[in-house]
């Protein structure tokens, strides 16, 4: 493969490197600012709400520039001490002048007496539409952070604790885990041992884009053995702390429920949560063994598996040019890998069929150089997109090396980079979404694009391979992470009684793979469990972002409600869409829903939902396999 393409920093954020003498003079300015902030309106949010907000505002663009400049910069370079230092010596100075001069400002805010605030509002000069003389366009933002007032504790204690986090809090621990994750080398099978060890996204790449299964079953033992050897302690230790201090944060802010402060960061019920959890366990963990038996069947017919393991769940279907059935003696094949310029044009061609809009936002990523692309060494692993700040961002980290799934998480991370573009309007406090709405974009950017590619689809053997590729994608954005989020469950539980150790959570973690899949020999399409069992210990959610992982599933249920109704009623539908993103967090998700007809609240949603997007692709894939002789 090419040289791939990498991210350019420099010009969007005016920092040459991280130890750019700009970035100290910057953060100098940017703190004397903050100071002149806490003197002016501590004590005048009565009176001074508008202008204090605009100024938080000002500053925190400030402060985020330099954050996120920072944390790029060492993701794709996570070997680098010095970086790490420099980063970590900004962190420290950003939580003093937060914890000195900033921390008051949103306690206030959400403690403002109901009758002043209103009196501010009512002199909003509602007939302008200009962000800076109008309170009105930050009312998203005052709500969402009155809404904390029962959790928040002492302004003396809520100082402490941010001044302290850089030190004692979890985030050290959890940087720790991350890097020591992004040094992880693994052998390849049939590799000789004076041969180069892979990192970790490559490792995953080349099992679930392989044809053999015995290749396969030998990646998957390489990285259960990998993370055995040391990551599971580091991952333990780190899962540990952050479920220790989510469970004290919960007892002394005084949430309900164990979900019920990430629930509330989402501005979503928990009775919402908790039921599309229990839709996903009733309906979807059925149609996912039906899936899976039938991909059992087509692989044993295909490449003549003899046992349906953990190591063929996202095996490539490669169904045989005459499209009929097979014998299972074909010669094995690798699944055809894909070049960078090749993923651009399809993610390109999927996005413009849909939104020459959003095309056009896409095309503009790549062409600004916003996409840092290859899967290298003293890389952070996985994908994402940062929206940083408006006019600033989006930047996207990919790990790509040339799989079908990489271009899929091209279209899914190209989908949150057109949801901040178009959200930036919202300004900088107000633009991020709830996480029940984050995934909106990258997962319909994923939809789109899975489509597209089976309209050109050349005959029914190849739509049956991406429609199989699509359920794979689907029962792991639904299914998989509802498990994630039973493993989180039993971990965070487990905590209360004590320190949380390796073979614990490797308990925890078969009982909830058994739970959502079943028990191989009784009730599952799995024959084995094989090498598995240290795989929690490489989800970086679990640490940085604790019961996370639901949104994914309430993301791929709504998105493809979403776009069955595009199918049935594509008038107008693209501007209703893009409508819902450029709302960024103005809108809950039963109001960002409203015009879809969708009620989302509704206890029938999700299991309605699971049998219409999961089950009508499913019923597809084996409508299709019968066809082919695979049923």
């Amino acid at each position: 493969m090419t040289e791939l393409p990498r991210w350019d920093l420099s010009p969007r954020f005016g920092f040459s490197t991280p130890f750019d003498p700009k970035i100290d003079d910057f953060m100098a300015e940017t703190s004397s600012q903050a100071k002149a902030f806490k003197e002016i309106y501590e004590n005048h949010l009565d009176t001074k709400l508008l202008n204090a907000i605009l100024e938080y505002q000002a500053i925190s663009i400030r402060r985020s520039t330099v954050s996120s400049y920072l944390h790029l910069s060492y993701d794709v370079d996570l070997n680098n001490d010095a970086l790490k230092k420099r980063k970590g010596e900004i962190s420290e100075r950003m939580a003093a002048e937060h914890g000195d001069f900033l921390s008051w400002f949103e306690l206030d805010l959400a403690s403002l007496e109901d009758a002043l605030l209103t009196a501010q509002l009512e002199k909003t000069d509602t007939s302008s539409s200009a962000e800076e003389k109008n309170l009105a366009f930050f009312q998203s933002y005052i709500e969402e952070v009155r809404r904390q007032k029962p959790h928040n504790l002492e302004k003396s204690v809520e100082r402490a604790l941010t001044v302290r986090s850089p030190y004692v809090g979890t985030r050290p621990l959890v940087g720790f885990f991350v890097k020591e994750l992004s040094l992880l080398t693994f052998h390849l099978p049939n590799q000789a041992e004076t041969d180069d060890e892979v990192n970790m996204e490559v490792l995953l790449s080349r099992m679930t884009s392989s044809g053999d299964a015995t290749y396969r079953a030998e990646c998957l033992k390489n990285l259960n053995e990998g993370l055995g050897n040391h990551i599971v302690r580091v991952s333990a230790l780190s899962l540990s702390a952050v479920a220790g201090s989510w469970s004290v944060e919960n007892k002394e802010r005084g949430y309900k429920a164990l979900r019920s402060r990430r629930n509330l960061d989402n501005n979503c019920p928990d009775e919402v949560v908790q039921s599309l959890l229990d839709g996903v366990k009733s309906a979807g963990v059925p149609l996912c063994k039906r899936y899976y038996d039938l991909k059992k069947r087509i692989l044993k017919s295909t490449q003549g598996l003899e046992k349906f393991t953990w190591s063929d769940r996202n095996a490539p279907i490669d169904i045989p040019k005459g499209e009929g059935g097979s014998s299972g003696n074909e010669e094995k094949k690798e699944e055809e890998m894909i070049s960078w310029d090749e993923a651009v044009k399809m993610v390109e061609r999927g996005y413009r069929k849909f939104s020459p809009r959003m095309a056009g936002m896409f095309m503009d990523m790549v062409r600004e150089k916003r996409i840092d692309v290859p899967a290298i060494d003293g890389k952070r692993g996985g994908a994402y997109c940062a929206g940083v700040v408006p006019g600033i961002g989006p930047f996207q980290l990919l790990n790509f090396d040339g799989s079908k799934r990489d271009v899929a998480t091209l279209a899914h991370e190209s989908g949150h980079g057109c949801h901040d573009i178009l959200a930036y309007g919202q300004g900088h406090l107000q633009y991020h979404p709830p996480l029940t709405l984050a995934e909106t974009a990258s997962i319909f950017g994923e939809m789109i694009v899975f489509r597209d590619l089976l309209d050109v689809a050349s005959s029914k053997g190849e739509r049956l391979t991406l429609l199989m590729s699509k359920v794979d994608d689907v029962i792991n954005s639904v299914v998989r992470q509802c498990s994630f989020d039973r493993f989180e469950e039993l971990a965070h539980g487990a905590r209360d009684k004590g320190e949380l150790v390796a073979s614990e959570l490797d308990e925890f973690w078969m009982q909830a793979m058994k739970e959502y899949y079943g028990t191989p020999g009784e009730d599952s399409p799995f024959d084995a469990y094989d090498n598995v069992s240290h795989l929690w210990a490489y989800v970086p959610h679990f640490h940085s972002v604790p019961f996370y992982v639901y949104s994914y599933a309430f993301a791929d249920l709504v998105v493809g409600t979403l776009y069955r109704s595009f199918q049935t009623n594509p008038d107008g539908f693209e501007g209703r869409l893009l409508e819902l993103l450029s709302a960024g967090g103005t809108k809950d998700f039963v109001e960002a829903l409203e015009p879809f007809g969708l009620e989302p609240q509704n206890p029938s949603f999700w299991a309605d939902a699971l049998e219409a997007h999961l089950g009508g692709l499913v019923s597809e894939a084996e409508a299709l396999a019968a066809e082919l002789g695979y049923a």
